[in-house]
């Protein structure tokens, strides 16, 4: 008899983002190496703060659900996953973890974690229970999102490579160390000058006598002098490279490099909140508020640039003046204001 009989109940598996997916993806980062951990470092941390802060202060009509704490939470985890799930309830209940069924490429059914104190528990919805933002989805998988980091992972990488480097060369490094050297004495005596001057210093210094000098093929007598052992980080011009790397983390999430440059002034920071909000935020807003409109019923808009002031107030200040003196003057003339208006696509 054939001894592997057909089940009788279906075999489930996983698939998506489960937990099978997730061991193979932690795998996957074990052997390849440290990656996408730019995410510790501070430039990255005040993007993913500007998010959060800018999304927790937007103004939203249409719902009560989209609290200002959600709101942070969802920038939060749009910055670092590229994709927000939340269960629709009383309020919005984010989800630590998700699989997901699609048709059509769109999602049809979740199965969630929903995080607890004692513990998470995990749950079954339909798409239409499940508020669902993502950003950078590819086409191979429409249906999730990819942070800013994971799209530009060579310089997040080039970023935390740098700032490691820095941060044990400062560790490990001999700074403020120097080679003195000092007369012939006993190995007693020179231990106990090593000691002496360790223990003032704070840093390990080397003490050479002459003899050692002379039998290196060194004049004793030229040889008399303080060799400093501070590693030389100009000529490794680390600090551009640092510089030029933050620049370009800061940028994949829609902050110009001039907002971390010192010698940057009022204007540039007011050019650089208009940036970050108008062509990178106020789209993730309306993205917000179309789904958000598709899954609760009712018209949500997600405003970003009011409750910021993201434009600028003299300009249009200026413009209106000009606007109204326009159509003074056409009507003075005779000529139809909205007619006019609508020559200039102002309609």
């Amino acid at each position: 008899m054939w001894p592997f009989t057909k089940r009788a109940e279906p075999e489930t598996r996983s698939s998506g983002t489960g937990y099978t997916a997730s061991i193979i993806a932690a795998r996957a980062s074990y052997f390849a190496g440290g990656g996408d951990v730019a995410e510790t470092t501070s430039v990255a941390q005040t993007c993913i703060g500007l998010w959060e802060s800018v999304l927790s202060g937007a103004d939203i009509s249409g719902t009560d659900l989209l609290d200002r704490r959600t709101m942070a939470l969802l920038g939060r985890s749009l910055a670092l996953r590229g994709e927000f799930v939340g269960i629709i309830g009383d309020g919005i209940i984010p989800c630590t973890d998700w699989d997901v069924s699609t048709r059509n490429g769109a999602p049809r059914a979740y199965r969630v974690s929903v995080p607890e104190a004692s513990g998470g528990r995990s749950e079954t919805r339909l798409a239409g229970e499940i508020l669902h933002i993502r950003i950078g989805s590819d086409t191979a998988t429409p249906w999730a999102g990819t942070p800013p980091l994971r799209r530009a992972a060579l310089s997040a990488n080039l970023l935390h490579e740098i700032e490691t480097a820095l941060r044990d060369t400062f560790r490990d490094a001999p700074i403020g160390s120097q080679v003195l050297p000092l007369p012939d004495s006993s190995a007693e005596d020179m231990e106990a000058m090593r000691q002496a001057i360790r223990g003032k210093r704070g840093q390990t210094l080397v003490i050479e006598g002459v003899a050692q000098a002379t039998a290196a093929g060194m004049n004793p007598q030229l040889g008399q002098r303080r060799d400093d052992l501070t590693p030389d980080l100009h000529r490794a011009e680390a600090a551009t490279l640092l510089e030029s790397s933050r620049g370009a983390v800061a940028e994949v999430f829609g902050v110009p490099r001039a907002f971390f440059n010192a010698a940057s002034t009022g204007p540039v920071f007011r050019e650089a909140q208009r940036h970050l909000v108008q062509y990178t935020l106020a789209p993730i807003a309306k993205i917000i508020g179309e789904e958000a409109t598709a899954k609760l019923g009712g018209a949500v808009a997600v405003d970003v640039e009011t409750p910021t002031q993201a434009y600028d107030t003299g300009g249009r200040a200026r413009a209106l003046s000009g606007i109204i003196k326009a159509m003074a003057e056409a009507e003075a003339a005779g000529i139809d204001p909205e007619k006019a208006m609508r020559l200039v696509g102002w309609e």
